[in-house]
């Protein structure tokens, strides 16, 4: 009688819970029946794709504003939010659409130069303990700056990848768990294309686009066709222009990140006084390499040092001009030959765009303005503080691939190697870790 009397009962509570769902669904209200297979098989918009917002709790009123789920909060400003942690950088922004383009409302770095300052380096380690410890702080901090709450946030953009996998991954693991938390849809952006696609931030370029991009690990010259369609032309063979800044800077005891110190100490120095070589320049197209010059950088130290009895001042100030003056000149020039091809695949009045860390160094930027100018190719240069590393350019990018329909999604892995430019033959780097990004 008592297993009677329960089935009895049990019978119209599962109707009225059925019917409380069906009358949830017809309100747009998002409740946890999203979750039920049934429901996303009566749902055209949930069937293709399973939204992957149904953490919300039930019972709310206001409707999903997940992209997959409901496209019509697509046409007004977007607010995101974005998380960087690939290096020795943590950082947060946020970005907001409006008339004009859009606007940075905040952006905060939290820089881990002193942590490493004893290493004469980054310590991959301590770096990514460091992203765990302040990330979070970070967030706070820019959405605090921006006068903003993670309600108001239409999306959330976070690094993930290339860089190194323990500061990747806190970015990452501190995203998704926002994601979670809010039901904010979430895009895994790579770190190249957020420098990529900075110079659209700033001004008016459209698609494509020449792009150098050039940083402390990274150095090759891209078409952008898109928020994610890059086409690789060349690049460096084996160091990156940013490491071999940080490398010759080391060697000469100055402070790092040494493209700081070595263009401060430059503009104090005699660029033509020690001759250094550049490699490659007797090659066509636009293979570079920076390895070579950091020896030849160290040979005419060790010269200098002997001379004199030990390294004063001036010969310090004249190798850092001459060695930033031999990076410009290779720069300078494979951006000619890169122009040259280009133009040869792409628009007859072609835009030349510069982006990363290096490109901060003013020495480089003016010379590559002048290149530009000279050939009558518009240039677009993002101010400084846009040029090293910071989530205003994770968060564009994150915007830009949700106006170009590209979906979100909450499983995304933290990667250490990503290229732009996967049909590219890959860019082999020094030591064991195989091929660069």
């Amino acid at each position: 009688m008592t297993g009677q009397s329960s089935a009895g009962m049990g019978a119209p509570r599962a109707a009225s819970h059925s019917a409380r769902k069906r009358r949830d669904a017809s309100r747009g209200r998002v409740s946890s029946s999203v979750s039920d297979p049934s429901m996303r098989r009566s749902c055209p918009v949930l069937a293709p794709q399973p939204c992957r917002c149904y953490a919300r709790k039930p019972g709310r009123d206001q409707p999903c504003r997940h992209p997959i789920c409901e496209r019509r909060h697509m046409n007004r400003p977007l607010t995101f939010l974005g998380i960087e942690s690939s290096c020795d950088d943590s950082a947060a922004a946020v970005l907001r659409e409006g008339p004009a383009g859009a606007r940075v409302l905040s952006s905060v770095v939290r820089s881990q130069g002193l942590l490493h300052a004893a290493f004469g380096g980054v310590v991959p380690e301590i770096a990514a303990r460091a992203h765990a410890e302040v990330l979070d702080h970070c967030v706070e901090a820019a959405l605090a700056e921006a006068g903003i709450g993670l309600p108001e946030i239409d999306g959330i953009a976070v690094t993930a990848g290339p860089g190194l996998i323990g500061g990747v991954l806190a970015g990452v693991m501190l995203a998704k768990g926002l994601a979670a938390a809010t039901g904010r849809p979430l895009w895994a952006v790579n770190h190249l294309a957020g420098h990529a696609l900075t110079p659209r931030l700033t001004d008016d370029l459209a698609f494509p686009y020449l792009l150098l991009l050039v940083s402390g690990g990274h150095c090759q010259f891209l078409i952008v066709e898109g928020p994610d369609r890059f086409r690789r032309l060349g690049g460096t063979i084996d160091d990156a222009p940013g490491e071999a800044f940080d490398k010759v800077a080391k060697l000469l005891g100055l402070p790092q990140p040494g493209g700081p110190s070595i263009e401060r100490e430059a503009a104090k120095g005699e660029s033509r006084r020690i001759s250094l070589p550049r490699p490659l320049l007797d090659r066509d197209g636009c293979a570079m390499s920076f390895s070579g010059l950091k020896t030849a950088a160290l040979r005419a130290r060790d010269t200098l040092m002997a001379e004199a009895g030990g390294l004063r001042e001036a010969d310090r100030r004249d190798l850092c001009a001459a060695f930033q003056l031999a990076v410009a000149d290779i720069l300078v020039e494979k951006t000619r030959r890169a122009l040259g091809l280009y133009r040869d695949v792409g628009p007859r009045v072609p835009a030349m765009a510069v982006a990363g860390g290096v490109a901060a160094n003013t020495a480089i930027r003016s010379r590559l303005l002048a290149l530009c100018e000279g050939m009558d190719v518009h240039f677009v240069a993002p101010p400084l503080p846009l040029c090293t590393d910071n989530a205003a350019m994770i968060a564009w990018a994150g915007i830009e691939r949700a106006r170009a329909g590209i979906d979100p999604d909450s499983a995304i892995m933290a990667r250490p190697r990503w290229p732009l430019d996967a049909s590219a033959a890959p860019l082999i780097g020094a030591g064991r870790k195989g091929a660069k990004a």
